[in-house]
């Protein structure tokens, strides 16, 4: 199982997140001011970082690789 290099800035997880929500790169740029281009420099970025080869394998990567959500029912370190 490849490991997901998470040394991405927050820019970039801020569009992984949206990306992992289906948006597209327009609706993406859209919703953060940016530029369709840029969106997609980021994506090709995080891509290459990850060693992913599609999208669809740079979300696989981060949804697999995520901090489980912490339980309200433990108590904080």
């Amino acid at each position: 199982m490849a490991e997901l290099n998470t040394d991405f800035s927050d820019r970039e997880r801020q569009i992984l997140a949206h990306l992992a929500d289906g948006l597209t790169s327009r609706t993406i740029a859209h919703r953060l001011a940016l530029s369709p281009h840029t969106v997609e420099t980021h994506i090709r970025n995080m891509r290459t970082k990850a060693a992913a080869t599609t999208r669809a394998h740079l979300i696989a990567l981060a949804l697999t690789h995520r901090d489980p959500p912490a339980d309200p029912a433990l108590p904080a370190p």
